[in-house]
């Protein structure tokens, strides 16, 4: 896996100061997107373990409040089968921080059992991220106003209370 970039004091992907993770790669292609540099696969550099040890360090300040995973895709399939490792270590060493993560595949459609998206580690992935924006971004559905997100079509997705109710419970801020 690539990525785009790093911000180690992101405030605009997710609640609190961040350190927010820009992976390469995309197939959505969304007409009037951000960040259309990172659909290429091999946008970037590598993603490698001295990078994820550069994120892991950057996520330690008590005023940190998590990490944001971005893209370019993560949901992509080979994006979340390098990502996996690596949230899960995250998830393990900063029990107390949130983990969002933004996707234009849909929990309830493409990250399914069946579902475009789905792998082998989409379920173990989707159970490390606390928040979940779905949807792709829709030009003539944007809308400056919205925290979070950039067009009005896109979820933001409470995951832990989604997983105890067995359904799409929306994060209320």
């Amino acid at each position: 896996m690539h990525y785009a970039t790093i911000k180690k004091t992101d405030v605009a992907n997710g609640e609190g100061v961040r350190v927010s993770l820009f992976v390469s790669g995309c197939t959505h292609r969304c007409k009037g997107c951000f960040n259309s540099e990172a659909w290429d696969f091999s946008f970037g550099a590598p993603f490698t373990d001295a990078v994820a040890q550069e994120i892991e360090k950057a996520l330690a300040p008590d005023y940190i409040a998590g990490l944001s995973l971005l893209g370019g895709e993560p949901m992509e399939p080979s994006n979340q089968r390098a990502l996996l490792p690596f949230v899960e270590r995250v998830r393990a060493l900063y029990p107390n921080k949130n983990i969002w993560c933004y996707s234009g595949y849909t929990l309830d459609a493409d990250l399914v059992k069946g579902g475009r998206a789905y792998t082998e580690c989409t379920d173990r992935l989707l159970s490390c991220i606390d928040i979940l924006v779905d949807g792709e971004f829709v030009e003539e559905k944007k809308d400056l106003n919205l925290r979070f997100r950039g067009s009005s079509n896109q979820r933001i997705i409470d995951m832990n209370q989604t997983r105890k109710a067995d359904k799409i419970i929306l994060w209320k801020e």
